[in-house]
C-alpha cells in the first residue's frame, strides 16, 4: 500500500507542473497588460507602472516568471493580490466556507442518490423506477441557475423556510438552501448511475450463488449488491466534490456565498491574476489528494481489489 501511495504521488507531480503551466499561461500570456487594467480609464504614471510590474515579476520573461510562482507556491507562498492582501488570506477566508458548502452538497446527493438508485433498481420497471427516471431527467435537464431561483422563490420567499441569501459568517443554517440545490443535478446522475450498477450487479453470478445458500435478500442486498455496485458512483462523487469545490460559481453568486467560486469570479472580471493562478493551483492539489483517496477507497468497497507491493 505504502509503494501504491508512493507511486500516485509521483504520477501526481508531472500532472500538477502541467496543470499549473497551463493555468499560469492562460491568465498571464495572453495579450494585455493586467496592470494598466487596473486603472480602468486613468493614465498612472509610467513610473508607477514600472513598479508593480516589479513587485509582480511581470517585467520578467513568462518561462522566468513561471518558475518563480512554481518556487513560491513550494514554499507554500501563495503571492500577493494586486490589491496587496496576500492570497492566503483571501483563501484563508473564503475556502471554509466553500469547503463547508461543497461538503454539504455532497452529503445530500450521496444519501438521497444512493437510497432511490438503488429502490429504483431493486424495483426495475415498477411505478418507483420509472418516476426516478422522469425526476432525474427533469433535473439534468434543467440549467443551475433555473433551480436555484426557483429555489430561492418557493422555499426562501413564498414557504420563508430559509433565507434567500447567505447571511455574514456563512452560517451553516444559511448554506441549507444553496447546498441543496448544487446537489439536485448530481443527486439526478447518482441516481441513475447507481440505478444502473444495482440492475448490473443484481444479475451477477455471486449474487445468484448468496441466495442459493439462503442468505436472506436483507442480507444480500447491502452486502454483496449495494457494496459492490458503489465502485462506480464513488469515482463520481469524487470528481464531483473538485467540481463543487471551483464550479460553484454562479450557485455562490445568487445566493451571495462569500466562497471560493465568488471570489474567483470577481477575481476573473478585475483581472487578478494572482489570485485566479494560485486559487486553481489549491484546487487541483486538493483534486489529486481526493482521487488518491477514492482510489484507496476501491480496497475497501471491493475485496478483490490489491494493490501491487
Amino acid at each position: 500500500m505504502a509503494g501504491y501511495i508512493a507511486r500516485r504521488l509521483l504520477q501526481a507531480i508531472p500532472v500538477l507542473l502541467g496543470t499549473t503551466f497551463l493555468i499560469y499561461f492562460m491568465v498571464f500570456a495572453m495579450p494585455g497588460d493586467p496592470i494598466v487594467a487596473l486603472f480602468g480609464d486613468k493614465t498612472p504614471p509610467p513610473q508607477v507602472l514600472e513598479q508593480l510590474r516589479e513587485r509582480y515579476n511581470l517585467d520578467q520573461p513568462f518561462i522566468v516568471q513561471y518558475f518563480i510562482f512554481l518556487g513560491n507556491i513550494f514554499r507554500g507562498d501563495l503571492g500577493t493580490s494586486f490589491s496587496g492582501q496576500p492570497v492566503s488570506e483571501i483563501l484563508a477566508t473564503t475556502f471554509p466556507v466553500t469547503l463547508r458548502l461543497a461538503i454539504m452538497a455532497v452529503i445530500i446527493e450521496m444519501v438521497f442518490g444512493i437510497a432511490v438508485g438503488l429502490i429504483s433498481g431493486l424495483r426495475k420497471g415498477g411505478i418507483f423506477d420509472a418516476s426516478a427516471l422522469v425526476v432525474s431527467l427533469i433535473l439534468i435537464s434543467l440549467p443551475v441557475f433555473v433551480v436555484a431561483f426557483v429555489a430561492q422563490f418557493i422555499f426562501g420567499i413564498q414557504l420563508g423556510w430559509f433565507r434567500t441569501t447567505v447571511g455574514p459568517g456563512a452560517p451553516t443554517q444559511d448554506l441549507i438552501l444553496p447546498a441543496i440545490v448544487l446537489a439536485t443535478i448530481s443527486f439526478a446522475q447518482i441516481t441513475r448511475l447507481t440505478r444502473a450498477s444495482v440492475i448490473e450487479t443484481d444479475g451477477q453470478d455471486f449474487v445468484r450463488t448468496a441466495a442459493s445458500k439462503g442468505l436472506s435478500r436483507g442480507r444480500i442486498v447491502p452486502v454483496h449488491i449495494l457494496r459492490n455496485s458503489l465502485i462506480p458512483v464513488v469515482t463520481y462523487l469524487a470528481v464531483d466534490f473538485g467540481v463543487l469545490m471551483v464550479g460553484a460559481t454562479v450557485t455562490e453568486g445568487i445566493f451571495n456565498v462569500p466562497g471560493v467560486g465568488r471570489t474567483l469570479y470577481q477575481a476573473i472580471i478585475r483581472g487578478e491574476g494572482p489570485t485566479v493562478v494560485s486559487f486553481v493551483t489549491v484546487m487541483v492539489l486538493i483534486y489529486l489528494v481526493v482521487n488518491l483517496l477514492v482510489d484507496l477507497l476501491y480496497a475497501v468497497l471491493d475485496p478483490r481489489i490489491r494493490y501491487a507491493k
